[in-house]
């Protein structure tokens, strides 16, 4: 990993053979070069979740990079999960606009491959891995955020499938996305953390109403879904009736571990390296030991990567990745608004630095509160 882009050779943009990991990073990155020199896009600080953009996922996916981990039988690459961290690392340290096919790429293909019917695969997975889906989460509820077991959405049995009812809130891209993937309670009698299943909602279909959740800096991500008596047929429960809580605890290390957690910020580093380079910017002691975090945490979630491709369970570090990644990049927003505050800088260094800082907040709450994360780490470790 490094703080610049420098310009690649125009070789044609193919993937390399399967393990050639530096091969593929150099790919990734003519494919970014290229982007930028056509204006594809525009570099943006937390770009898995501010750059919506169908067309780019399309072409991202046209040149190998989006289900990567898909078999090819339906329609994907292949891969192994480090080969796709390499691949995400990349295009998230451009700031390229990723969140249309960020969800469904991280976490939907990976549970339709472990929990999905046959059908289910050949509808979904060869339309993941082409750019073309874009899905939404639905866990967190009104009074259901970091207590995600109690969730109150109800799924009601009825002839051919269910009929579900709820709000989920803070539902990233819903009003973009196709599928809403909803975590429903389909055994009221159950205990907490027993009868709930996993549903996949079109988000078209009768029933489903999105309102905006507007961030305090204008930024509309997520959104409140309201499902009122939606009908969900049979085909579209995801994995078994019941057992939808392990399979999203599943999941979750997939959504915590990978390099989005401390490289949402790293378009503001592209352009500190820019003026270091242009001598007009002198990085402070606190900075470099950031960035030497920022290195760490690489190397920790590509060794999460290593796990799942052997298909490992990396409960434990991928909350140690989402804890410190998280952390991290609180950190190192506040060692450059220090370093930056005395002297005259870009406009683009310095919007960019805003558009982070404003950014900030979600940045320990999406995915899990550290809080949470903190008791998961003291739990696995014996501590509580």
């Amino acid at each position: 990993m490094t703080l610049s882009y420098r310009p690649a050779d125009e070789a044609p943009l193919r993937l390399p053979p399967a393990g050639d990991l530096t091969a593929l990073r150099s790919a990734t990155r003519r494919f970014v070069e290229k982007e930028l020199a056509t204006g594809g896009f525009r570099p943006q600080v937390d770009s898995w979740m501010s750059g919506f953009d169908r067309d780019f996922s399309r072409r991202a996916a046209a040149a190998g990079f989006v289900g990567m981990t898909v078999p090819t039988e339906y329609g994907g690459q292949g891969r192994t999960y480090l080969e796709r961290f390499v691949v995400t690392e990349e295009l998230l340290a451009a700031g390229a606009p990723v969140a249309a096919h960020w969800f469904a790429d991280r976490q939907i293909a990976p549970g339709l491959l472990k929990h999905g019917t046959d059908a289910q695969k050949k509808r979904y997975l060869p339309a993941i891995a082409a750019g073309e889906l874009a899905f939404s989460i639905g866990m967190s509820e009104p009074e259901a955020g970091s207590d995600l077991a109690a969730v109150a959405t109800r799924g009601r049995r009825t002839r051919g499938g269910w009929h579900v009812s709820g709000r989920k809130v803070w539902t990233s891209h819903a009003h973009r996305a196709d599928f809403l993937l909803a975590l429903v309670r389909t055994d009221p009698k159950s205990r907490r953390h027993d009868g709930l299943s996993q549903v996949l909602v079109d988000l078209r279909a009768p029933g489903v109403n999105i309102s905006p959740i507007v961030s305090l800096h204008g930024r509309h991500d997520f959104n409140e879904v309201v499902l009122d008596d939606v009908f969900i047929p049979d085909h579209q429960v995801l994995g078994v009736v019941g057992e939808g809580w392990q399979q999203v605890i599943a999941e979750l290390g997939y959504e915590r571990s990978g390099p989005e957690r401390f490289l949402s910020v790293q378009p503001v580093l592209e352009l500190c390296a820019d003026a270091v380079r242009a001598g007009d910017f002198a990085p402070t002691p606190a900075l470099g030991r950031n960035l030497a975090r920022v290195i760490a945490l690489h190397h920790a979630s590509a060794q999460v990567a290593v796990k799942l491709s052997s298909g490992e369970s990396a409960d434990f570090e991928s909350s140690v990745v989402k804890l410190l990644g998280t952390m991290t990049e609180g950190d190192v927003l506040e060692d450059l608004a220090y370093a930056l505050n005395a002297g005259e800088h870009s406009a683009s260094l310095r919007d960019t630095l805003d558009e982070a800082l404003l950014a900030r907040p979600g940045f320990t709450l999406r995915g899990g509160t550290n809080e949470i994360l903190r008791g998961i780490v003291a739990r696995i470790l014996g501590l509580r």
